[in-house]
């Protein structure tokens, strides 16, 4: 029997741990990315040049059984090439949904799955008119190639309009949407399988320093158990009305009236790396069996974790190490401001003994301001 092989859109550090947990499955993978070397570029044979030409793509079409990708932004005929030939998951209506803000948002209502009130931007005077409907302040959004707090603008006056629209008019059409004052931001992260079953992992709660996601924990602490249900109502929901096959994560507010709805990833997500040592099968695992037709695993998480982002600079790996319960993930990539260089996972008895232990590894960081501002 021959291995089965993934192909795999992307070849960044998602791609690198899907790799990673599929091949103790004997699952074979290669990648498509122009760089030669992304952090994935060990695990498999690689695909792709600076052109992103057809032939490098017709190769990487001809390299694997069934495809999938590591992120969104990418564009939506290169799935449709590929769906022509072979089976691709998630699917293309997933994808033109999750890389479009104005469609997910059409989602989200179309599903009654509360989210921001939002209005589409098309010209400086929509952003006047926006910011009388909706209310200030206002947060003005690119429609697609949005991600860790790009192509954002937080509007708290209608004199700003014009720098808004300086900064963002070219790529209309926008989205301007009410600000949330929430409690938290929370995620939940749920996989489907090609026969349609489900699988939820616990809510998540995730800081962000800069937009940038700093820390996760999980479980997420004094969730109550409606929120959970009501949470994953509303992802199962997403999963079904998208036939959906992998993982996929929803972003969402927790204020006093409840949870709302924020974004999709249909994908591995940034805030469930925690699941590589903290829940009993990973969403890497799970996204790849998704794909690969396999049954789904166990997603109990048994102990409180967290999950701290390494960005911009590398701590000492020696003292990372020495910490109990302490796993380091390292991505291969050089240093660079903003650059997400790995991730460090740690697991308790509880949450008060977690949050100890986040404090002693944000002190080992070079950057600690990204897990506590005010150091």
């Amino acid at each position: 029997m021959s291995r089965l092989r993934i192909g795999v859109l992307g070849g960044g550090q998602l791609g690198r741990m899907m790799a990673l947990a599929g091949y103790p499955l004997d699952l074979a993978f290669s990648f498509y990315d122009s760089n030669p070397t992304c952090p994935s570029a060990e695990l498999g044979q690689r695909h792709g040049d600076a052109e992103n030409s057809i032939e490098s793509l017709d190769a990487f079409i001809d390299s694997a059984d069934v495809f999938t990708y590591e992120f969104e932004n990418i564009p939506v005929s290169w799935v449709e090439r590929i769906a022509a030939k072979k089976p691709v998951y998630p699917s293309v209506k997933s994808l033109s949904v999750s890389q479009n803000r104005l469609n997910e948002k059409k989602l989200f209502a179309d599903l009654k799955i509360p989210s921001a009130r939002f209005a589409e931007i098309r010209s400086e005077a929509d952003l006047h008119g926006a910011a009388k409907t909706l209310g200030l302040p206002l947060v003005i959004k690119t429609v697609t190639m949005g991600y860790d707090g790009k192509g954002q603008f937080l509007l708290h006056s209608e004199d700003q309009i014009p720098q808004a629209w300086s900064a963002l008019g070219a790529q209309t059409p926008l989205m301007a949407e009410e600000f949330m004052h929430f409690k938290r931001e929370l995620s939940i992260i749920a996989v489907r399988s090609r026969d349609g079953k489900t699988a939820c992992y616990p809510l998540t709660e995730n800081v962000h320093h800069r937009g940038i996601l700093s820390h996760s924990i999980a479980p997420a602490p004094f969730v109550e158990n409606d929120i959970q249900l009501t949470a994953e109502r509303y992802i199962s929901t997403i999963l079904h009305e998208l036939d959906h096959v992998g993982a996929i994560t929803l972003e969402m507010f927790e204020t006093h009236n409840g949870i709302f709805a924020n974004e999709t990833a249909p994908r591995v997500h940034n805030s469930g790396h925690w699941t590589i040592e903290g829940a009993r099968c990973s969403q890497f695992e799970n996204h790849v069996r998704a794909v690969a037709g396999l049954p789904l695993g166990d997603t109990t998480c048994d102990r409180p974790t967290a999950m701290l982002n390494i960005i911009s600079l590398h701590p000492k790996t020696e003292d990372i190490l020495q910490i109990k319960d302490v796993h380091l993930h390292l991505y291969g990539k050089d240093e660079r401001e903003g650059r997400k260089l790995g991730h460090i996972t740690l697991t308790a008895n509880n949450h008060h003994e977690l949050a100890a232990g986040i404090t002693q590894v944000a002190d080992l960081l070079p950057n600690p301001m990204a897990i506590f501002p005010g150091k």
